[in-house]
This record gives structure tokens, sequence and C-alpha cells, in this order.
């Protein structure tokens, strides 16, 4: 798959030249902070919850990346976008300042998920270990430095959840917490309603609630990718679906790591409304 690093100027161009719609959905986290997840409520939203119609393919067939090109697939994701019929609902993990200034002229709705950045970082780091297109972490030490100072793929979680927390001010933007989804996912799911301006039954929506839980995705060829070519997601190393338990990073942190973690989560989210939940 083509990284943002990997990415020559032309390719590039493309993307930030997608030419989005006034009803494209757009679906914005950093990595590995609910995406499948979320998208596929997102999904089962638009289909009215039919479950059938959400299991017309794989989870990362139905709505393209913007600006990502997997190796198994014979498009670019952007040039797969733009060949979609509308409503479409388009993801992305780039940071605010990368979006595509049409998705902005075009006052696109745009739902962002943060994660707890603790587990965020464990979750990536086994993302790593069996995403063969990423570099290989190492060990969880050495990612966790990386991690920290922003050197992965897609940079700085820090700057990416602050950026996305400044341009709701200004855009039309429901911003979304992991923690909270997974709490309370029926409340959370009123508020994407809400947000979307469309009205579905309690029946409805408690379908949604079950269709969309981790056991049920993770037992759901359609959302767990076990589907995609092992040489690209190795699932023998580890799962796409892993846990989705917040406080996981209690179970890989050690004290030193933790109170690092936490000195730097300070200096860097100084002055920031932003809150995490540890765990729940």
């Amino acid at each position: 798959m083509k990284s943002l690093a990997g990415l020559t100027k032309e390719l590039w161009d493309q993307i930030y030249n997608f030419q989005a719609k006034p009803d494209d959905l757009i679906l914005a986290t950093y990595p590995k902070s609910g995406t499948h997840w979320m998208q596929e409520i997102l999904d089962m939203i638009q289909n009215d919850g039919d479950v059938e119609k959400c299991k017309r393919d794989h989870s990362l067939h139905r709505h393209p990346f913007l600006e990502l090109k997997f190796p198994h697939k014979e498009k670019p994701d952007w040039v797969i976008a733009l060949e979609m019929s509308s409503p479409r609902l388009i993801k992305t993990h780039l940071p605010s300042q990368m979006i595509p200034p049409s998705i902005w002229k075009e006052n696109c709705k745009i739902v962002y998920v943060a994660r707890n950045p603790k587990d965020c970082l464990v979750s990536y780091y086994h993302f790593h270990r069996m995403a063969s297109y990423l570099p290989d972490p190492q060990n969880l030490e050495e990612f966790y430095e990386k991690f920290v100072l922003g050197k992965v793929f897609y940079g700085s979680w820090f700057d990416h959840v602050k950026g996305w927390w400044a341009a709701k001010d200004t855009h039309r933007i429901l911003y979304l917490f992991y923690e909270d989804i997974k709490k309370n996912p029926k409340h959370e799911i009123h508020k994407v309603l809400k947000f979307l301006e469309k009205t579905l039954s309690e029946d409805l929506i408690n379908k949604i609630v079950h269709h969309t839980s981790f056991d049920v995705m993770k037992d759901n060829p359609m959302a767990n990718q076990t589907g995609i070519p092992s040489h690209i997601f190795n699932h023998s190393i580890s799962n796409f679906m892993r846990k989705g338990m917040p406080g996981d990073w209690k179970n890989h942190f050690t004290v030193a790591m933790n109170e690092n973690f936490d000195k730097h989560y300070e200096k860097k989210m100084a002055g920031s409304t932003l809150n995490f939940c540890p765990d729940i």
C-alpha cells in the first residue's frame, strides 16, 4: 500500500484535488481509533438497519479511504470514491490541515472518532505487526517511542486529535469518543442520527447496536478483515479485531512507560479542552 511518504507529487495532487459533493459523508479518525466500527454503524444507518446490505462486501471495500492505494485493488481508493454514486461514505486518516479543500467548500458532514492514546498506541503496535505494508514495529518499547514522538504513519496523535477538535468550531463535524461509544452505543448512535438528520425506530437502533457490537463484528467475515489476502493482513500474527476493550494499555505499559507518557501528554495537550477516559 502506498504510504503518504511514498506518494509522488502527482498522486498527492490527485488526492488533494479530490472533488467532494455536498452529500458526501466523511469518516475521519487517527488509525486504530474505531474506524471500521463507526463505518459499520454509519453503513447500517444509511441502509436503514438492513444487515444483508451491510454484508454486501468486505468493509475495506464497501467504503474507500480518501488517500490510500491498496495492492490488492486495481485502482487507488480515491479513484474508486470518484466513481461511486451518491450518497458516498468516504474514510480518511488525514489530519484536518491535509483534507482536500473541496470537502470544506462543499460543507460536507464529517464524523470524527478519537480514542484514548494509550489504547490507540497498543492497538496500532499490533496492527503494524500484522499489516505487511507497515514497517516492522520491532517491539512495543521501540514503537512506543516512535508513537510519542509522532514518527509513525499519519504522524502525531496529539496534533491529529487537536486539529480536528479545533476544526469542529467552524465546520460540520460530529466529534465522538471511542470510549463513549463503547460505554453507551445507543446514546452515541442517537447523536449520529441527529447529526445526519435521520430518524430510525428504536427496534432498528437496537438492531444496529447488536450488529455493530465487537463480538458480532469479530464473527462477521465482512467486517473482521479475514477475507483480505493474508499477504496484506496476516491474521496468524494478530487479529485485525483484537480486543476492542478500553484500558487494555494497562496490560502492556510498564509503570515507567505510563509515567513518561503522562508527562508527554500534559505537555502536548496543554491548553486543550479535550479529555480522554483511560478506561471504562
